[in-house]
């Protein structure tokens, strides 16, 4: 799906536009907002969210944004992921937009730098 095809995502790209160049991939119901290798946000349903540990997450929800919540369609289990959602006066203005989200890009290079660093276990 390219930028044109959906207004919604041309509206994230406007909205992001600080971060440099940004690409959003389709992936399950949603797509995917990367910079670089690191996905930062997702989007679902017309909704926004963005990549968090627990100090953004906490201060994601005083502002009034909610956790991403995603339910397997094949067990009905629901996984609360490390996404929440920019809070509803982020989502018209860039500046401020702009900081939640290179927030969450830090989360998200921390996160697979974490990932590089760890070392694989090996079973025999």
């Amino acid at each position: 799906m390219t930028k044109q095809d959906n207004p919604f995502h041309t509206y994230v790209e406007d909205l992001f536009a600080s971060l440099g160049r940004i690409r959003i991939r389709k992936m399950f119901g949603g797509a995917g907002v990367y910079s670089g290798e690191d996905m930062f946000a997702l989007i679902d349903q017309d909704q926004i969210y963005v990549k968090s540990d627990d100090a953004l997450k906490a201060d994601l929800v005083e502002e009034g944004g909610q956790a991403f919540e995603w339910t397997n369609p094949s067990t009905g289990k629901t996984i609360i992921m490390s996404y929440v959602s920019l809070p509803v006066n982020a989502l018209d203005d860039r500046d401020e937009a702009s900081v939640w989200a290179r927030k969450a890009l830090d989360v998200a290079v921390q996160a697979r730098r974490a990932k590089v660093k760890s070392p694989r276990r090996t079973t025999f």
